[in-house]
């Protein structure tokens, strides 16, 4: 199998980190998770929330009382009528009705504004800066794996129910771990045994061919995992049911893994799940409307769940969408965006200031939160770390009053 056939499955397929992030990281069975304990308090729980894809935040906290929305977006924009209002200036979007009761309940905070200097438009670019937190250079470590290290470097301190392990949860002498928690698709026409071909390496292969047959055995390692995991979870009938019950989407699957670990008592402090699909250029705002329900839906099922318990909820993608709609309407990539917080100890409301939309930056928004702001709280103030220490002497802070 030449190189060329590899890398042009890899392409279609979208796994090309798949099999490259399973060889560094450390792959456990949820029971390995369930059954973590450690002599040490527990301590509160983060649970990070990524979407992939860029979503577009104007269009999920929506400054409706803003002539300048409407008119920089007359095809796609939601009226006052149509949102989920919040106050006299912003509502939710009609998907986030579960969200939408969490704010009213003081349980849901709406930071505007964040991203960081000299933003990037690449999702691979935005997305390696927001998990490493290293704006200024390409880093090597994700900030969650930078506190592992100084957490003593156990993988199950760190757990992602993603297929592979994120690059946020890798440190430099440690790593998270991963529980697959999802299903693993093979394009079509690709069958187990293809997959198992393109993963055997072929006599005298140079060494880059090689490694790229390595790497597609770490993805038939994943998908066993996958399918192992799934098995051990429907065999257990003390399991409790899910949240949302129902047939589990991959979202909806993670966080009620998620909820079965932190119910078990398991000492894992970081948990890292996502949602992928907010990369809309065109007909947006019926789809992003959808995909904010498969979003809100689970999310907020499983902060009523986790009531009770010292666990805080962050949500957040790459970068946000241009102010004003593209001829498709659709909107392109562009800068800052909302985080959303929830949990224990969080207090409801909207933060930061909102940032304007007629002094713009080459037509994007000005960022007014560093995203460094709100990992130091998460740091401090869920994980009990330093953040100038994991962000590298970062000294500011999101505060709540």
């Amino acid at each position: 199998m030449d190189t060329i056939t590899r890398r042009r499955f890899l392409t279609a397929s979208g796994v090309v980190a798949a099999g490259a992030l399973a060889a560094g990281g450390t792959a456990y069975g949820l029971r390995d998770i369930l059954d973590f304990r450690s002599e040490k308090p527990r301590g509160r729980t983060l649970v990070l929330v990524t979407l992939y894809g860029g979503n577009d935040g104007l269009n999920t906290v929506i400054p409706y009382a803003d002539p300048a929305y409407a008119a920089n977006r007359p095809s796609m924009a939601y009226d006052e009528g149509e949102v989920l209002r919040l106050d006299d200036e912003f509502g939710l979007n009609p998907g986030l009705a579960g969200l939408h009761r969490l704010y009213g309940q003081d349980r849901l905070a709406v930071v505007h504004g964040v991203g960081y200097p000299k933003p990037d438009r690449s999702h691979f670019r935005s997305m390696d800066i927001w998990q490493t937190a290293q704006p200024d250079r390409p880093g090597t470590t994700g900030w969650l794996g930078r506190w592992l290290d100084d957490a003593g470097g156990d993988p199950r301190l760190a757990v992602s129910f993603e297929p592979v392990l994120p690059p946020l949860l890798a440190g430099a002498t440690s790593a998270g771990a991963t529980v697959p928690g999802g299903a693993l698709t093979l394009p079509k026409g690709v069958t187990p045994q293809v997959l198992a071909g393109f993963g055997t390496p072929a006599a005298g292969e140079p060494p880059a061919r090689a490694r790229a047959a390595a790497c597609f055995a770490d993805l038939v390692k994943v998908r066993d995992l996958v399918d192992g995991v799934i098995a051990d979870d429907e065999a257990d009938d003390d399991a409790p049911a899910t949240a949302t019950g129902g047939q589990a989407p991959p979202l909806e699957r993670q966080l009620a893994l998620v909820a079965r670990c932190i119910e078990a008592g398991s000492a894992t402090r970081v948990y890292s799940v996502s949602l992928g699909g907010f990369d809309f250029h065109a007909d947006e705002k019926g789809a992003q409307e959808s995909i904010l329900g498969t979003l809100d839906k689970p999310l907020a099922a499983f902060v009523e769940r986790m009531a009770d318990r010292d666990v805080v909820v962050a949500v957040y993608s790459e970068f946000g969408r241009r102010v004003r709609a593209n001829a498709s309407e659709g909107t392109d990539h562009g800068t800052a965006s909302t985080v959303l917080l929830a949990g224990g100890g969080i207090p409801g409301g909207r933060y930061g200031e909102p940032p304007s939309l007629t002094d713009l930056d080459d037509g994007d928004l000005r960022h007014t939160t560093d995203f460094r702001d709100v990992y130091a709280m998460l740091l401090a103030d869920v994980l009990g770390a330093d953040p100038e220490r994991v962000l590298g002497g970062w000294t500011g802070r999101l505060r709540f009053s």
